[in-house]
């Protein structure tokens, strides 16, 4: 005979996998139209090195919004779309990893160093994989055709990709989990959507400020075939355009990273429950008497 003690809640890891798939996915689907823009705004040259003296072409957030729609047409804000599903399909969840750092019986929070950590590992090792859909998605929003050449042409900015996905990755989720925290330890807070809705908003607003460098490198490697390497896309764009060159697109970055991040951790959030099971701790009779004693 055994006595419950207790019971908590528990999730496979297939289930996480899935959670994670599914609010990600939604997430892109919604915000891909701001991630088009950002790309168009990150590869276009400043004037001074254009080859026409005239006003760029795509101006702010919504004026380039605005500019593809009435272009190209109102869909051509979702090329990529397909691409960028699988993306997130192969990125998955981070909890194996942060379980691997502090252990599987850790309990409490996780120290931020150990977020981090895990964040970078699960970025750097997802986007080796995904980086084929990652080109073949920013082609399309860049240009509206698959990139050229062979199967090592899928691997083009690897470097820079997985340093920016790696970077962004650790930001979102270590800044997520922080600000959620933080929030919770503030009287008249609790776990619910505003709290989901505020860490979201911090989780992206973050990550841009702290990976919008390396995504900016990033897009113009996979965007423009007509830098060498890495090194010399940094050199060039920092020697023609100048340092504010790496926050090009930051509204719009911001604007796509902080409604992916609130509409994928609200989803994530309600999702996971889903996939929950209630898992009962069972002690034997003999054990309970001990602990009494």
């Amino acid at each position: 005979m055994v006595a419950d003690h207790g019971s908590k809640t528990e999730i496979s890891f297939a289930g996480r996998f899935a959670s994670s798939a599914i609010a990600a996915c939604f997430a892109e689907i919604c915000t891909i139209p701001l991630d088009t823009a950002k790309v168009r705004l990150q590869l276009q040259k400043s004037a001074a090195t254009s080859d026409a003296l005239s006003a760029p072409k795509y101006r702010g957030l919504l004026g380039t919004v605005a500019t593809i729609g009435r272009e190209e047409g109102v869909t051509a804000l979702w090329k990529g779309i397909v691409p960028g599903l699988h993306r997130q399909c192969l990125l998955g969840p981070p909890d194996r990893v942060k379980s691997f750092y502090v252990g599987e019986n850790f309990v409490g929070d996780v120290p931020l160093s150990k977020k981090i950590l895990a964040g970078l590992t699960t970025g750097a090792l997802a986007i080796t994989i995904a980086n084929p859909t990652d080109l073949v998605k920013v082609r399309l929003q860049a240009e509206g055709k698959l990139p050229p050449g062979g199967g090592g042409a899928l691997w083009t900015g690897l470097g820079p990709n997985i340093a920016r996905n790696a970077i962004i990755n650790a930001a979102e989720l270590a800044s997520y989990d922080q600000v959620k925290e933080t929030i919770l330890k503030i009287p008249g807070f609790k776990d619910d959507i505003f709290t989901h809705l505020l860490s979201g908003l911090g989780a992206g607003f973050f990550a841009v400020c702290v990976g919008s460098p390396v995504d900016v490198v990033k897009s113009r490697m996979m965007g423009d075939s007509s830098y060498k390497s890495t090194l010399d896309c940094f050199i060039k764009t920092l020697k023609n355009e100048g340092p504010l060159a790496f926050y090009k697109g930051f509204i719009p970055n911001f604007g796509r990273l902080g409604s992916w991040n609130v509409i994928m951790f609200l989803t994530l959030e309600q999702v996971k429950k889903l996939f929950e099971k209630k898992v009962h701790k069972l002690i034997q009779p003999c054990i309970l008497e001990e602990l009494r004693q």
